[in-house]
């Protein structure tokens, strides 16, 4: 099997200019991956610039400490969900900070290997964890929901239109047990042909699904908060709607004094700004990066700057 030698970071100057990378700051990537966005930001934070790399991934994180060789007195790597990212920072006395980056996309480590069943190209476990230490796995959703939970599932976090019928195909055809056995029953109801590959939007759903992608982003989001010093900016880089959606949500209403409705006459919330935007519409790579690394076609980068 060919792989890429290194996974190519998009967005990556973008990331750099916009995180306002210093010498000397102190940088969280939630989101490390096999490390290029955090080998950039060490790069331009030299000499005595820190970085804490979170990720589930534990063999990606092997792949990035390799990579921060020469800078191992500048980097602590954690593997584990970002969800804990302020007891993360605390346990590291790592705050406050002046940059937080989530990168949402998906790494060639995870896409690429067959035993992590993350594609549908190939024949592997239908299993789509980002972390061994997970106990559900998109077999074990195949199998045991319901077609109603099943049909909701996909139609909600896939945003397949025909995802009752698909859901109606694998109840039928149940147990499922490896990615291509998937695909089969996806291609009796949607066929084989068309630009965008008809298993995409269910794979899309179970691996949101499995790794409760939402539910955990929200999470994290909420904590950067209490984490950046004043000035400092989060940035993140979602690749669907659902996701950009989430991070333009939280953005827009954590640069908002007031969230009362409009017709309350004096506020009630009590809530006051913690961000400025530092872009109100999205960064979007290059026409020359797109066609460098396709990959980077549907990215979206959104960028605050925390206030308090």
């Amino acid at each position: 099997m060919n792989r890429p030698a290194t996974h190519t970071p998009v967005l990556l100057r973008e990331s750099v200019q916009l995180l306002n990378i210093r010498p000397g700051g102190h940088y969280v990537d939630c989101t490390v991956g096999t490390g290029g966005h955090a080998l950039a930001i060490l790069e331009s934070s030299t000499p005595e610039g820190q970085l804490l790399g979170i990720d589930l991934d534990h063999k990606a994180l092997e792949v990035a400490a390799r990579r921060f060789e020469g800078y191992s007195k500048n980097v602590v790597l954690v593997n584990d969900n970002f969800t804990h990212l302020e007891s993360i920072c605390h346990r590291f006395q790592f705050h406050p900070v002046d940059g937080i980056l989530f990168d949402l996309g998906m790494s060639w480590l995870q896409l690429e290997d067959p035993s992590r069943g993350f594609s549908f190209r190939f024949e592997g476990p239908l299993d789509m964890r980002f972390g061994t230490t997970q106990s559900a796995t998109a077999a074990s959703l195949v199998n045991r929901l319901s077609e109603t939970e099943l049909a909701r599932l996909l139609e909600r976090y896939g945003e397949e239109r025909r995802g009752r019928l698909i859901a109606r195909e694998i109840v039928a055809g149940r147990p499922f047990n490896t990615t291509l056995q998937l695909v089969s029953a996806i291609q009796q109801v949607l066929g084989r042909s068309g630009r965008i590959h008809p298993a995409t939007r269910t794979f899309q759903a179970l691996r949101i699904a499995v790794n409760q992608e939402f539910s955990n982003l929200e999470e994290a989001l909420s904590q950067t908060v209490r984490l950046l010093s004043p000035g400092g900016r989060l940035a993140v880089i979602s690749y669907h709607s659902l996701e950009d959606r989430l991070v333009k949500r939280f953005m827009h209403q954590e640069s908002t004094d007031c969230l009362c409705p409009p017709k309350v006459p004096v506020c009630k919330c009590g809530h006051t700004a913690t961000l400025r935007l530092v872009n109100r519409k999205p960064i979007t790579p290059s026409r020359d990066e797109k066609e460098a690394n396709p990959h980077s076609r549907s990215a979206k980068m959104r960028v605050a700057e925390c206030l308090q």
